[in-house]
């Protein structure tokens, strides 16, 4: 079969497996975030100052899409697990409006050797995800479910250096938590790893991109998108629209010739050429023309919004900012 037959083979399956395993309903909660037909959520890496203040930061995540009036949501992986993991982690404070390359989640860039610190804590993090309880995460579902808030993704974090073990405690709290889908920022090598495993357990996994067009092992680029695509029924696309427009790529020509590979898209502004993030309508992401094409063409994508740009006000004043203007786009 030639790699042209193959990409299509796959869309194809793609279509035939959502149906049936991924019911891209809206029926999802109490609490109804959509907008003029388009469901959107949150990312809740928005809310990762939570993890620095006292208290379980999935309560606070739960009490601001609540005030916020946001029923659906993409959880990220650190602010389940204990936050002490994330002490040290650049990601966790607002420094500055581009993306961090320092050390993320105790792993360092590509090339570059963890520091003790970020080695002791990266074991600490594989033994946690390898013995807790998977009643963990079926306790946090329950309190998203009584809030009338649906976890349609769990974003697993995975690294090059993660056992085949750790993959699959991934794919198994993607199900306790009751979400249809597992989103990452693996890498090309590792997606070809991953892939017997993500068909053991029938979980669609979501390849997120950023902009790193340096290092081809990444996801950044449509081509590298599509690869993944071609190597298992079970990848999709997680599209992050601010960096993809960050790379030098269009998302609304993407989500246009590709919207049945995307289960979710990520909704931020950055500028161009690898550029900052800036609050929302300040850079070049078309956030509304993405909208817009989602609303008229009725695409079943839900759009999370992401709030990574240094805001003035709390995160919750922040991303309520952010679904006002999401909002306006769509009127």
């Amino acid at each position: 079969m030639t790699k042209t037959a193959k990409l299509v083979y796959s869309r194809r399956r793609f279509g035939k497996i959502a149906l049936a395993g991924v019911p891209f309903s809206l029926g999802f909660g109490q609490i109804n975030s959509t907008v003029e037909g388009v469901r959107i959520g949150v990312q809740t890496y928005g809310f990762r100052n939570l993890l620095r203040e006292p208290g379980d930061p999935i309560d606070g995540i739960i009490q601001a899409m609540t005030e916020i009036g946001l029923g659906e949501c993409e959880i990220f992986e650190p602010e389940v697990e204990p936050p002490s993991f994330s002490a040290d982690a650049p990601w966790a404070v607002t420094t500055s409006g581009k993306p961090s390359q320092a050390s993320l989640y105790g792993r360092p860039p590509a090339g570059q050797k963890p520091t003790a610190a970020e080695a002791a804590t990266r074991e600490k993090i594989r033994r946690w995800r390898l013995n807790v309880s998977l009643d963990h995460f079926t306790r946090i579902r329950k309190k998203f479910d009584a809030a009338g808030i649906e976890v349609f993704a769990f974003y697993y974090i995975l690294k090059d250096d993660c056992t085949d073990r750790e993959i699959e405690r991934g794919l198994e709290m993607t199900r306790a938590l009751g979400a249809k889908v597992m989103t990452t920022s693996a890498t090309l090598t590792l997606a070809q790893r991953m892939a017997p495993l993500v068909k053991k357990h029938q979980v669609i996994v979501a390849m997120h991109g950023h902009s790193n067009l340096a290092d081809p092992n990444q996801f950044a680029t449509p081509e590298s998108f599509a690869k993944a695509v071609a190597m298992s029924d079970y990848y999709r696309v997680n599209l992050d629209i601010g960096h993809f427009t960050a790379a030098g790529y269009d998302p609304v020509a993407y989500i246009r010739d590709h919207h049945d590979w995307i289960t979710n898209i990520h909704v931020k502004d950055r500028k161009k050429n690898d550029g900052p993030n800036t609050p929302f309508g300040q850079g070049d992401t078309p956030i509304k023309e993405v909208l817009q094409l989602i609303k008229t063409k009725h695409f079943p994508i839900p759009a999370f919004i992401e709030y990574e740009y240094d805001g003035k006000g709390s995160s919750t004043e922040e991303v309520r900012k952010c679904f006002e203007y999401v909002r306006t786009a769509l009127a």
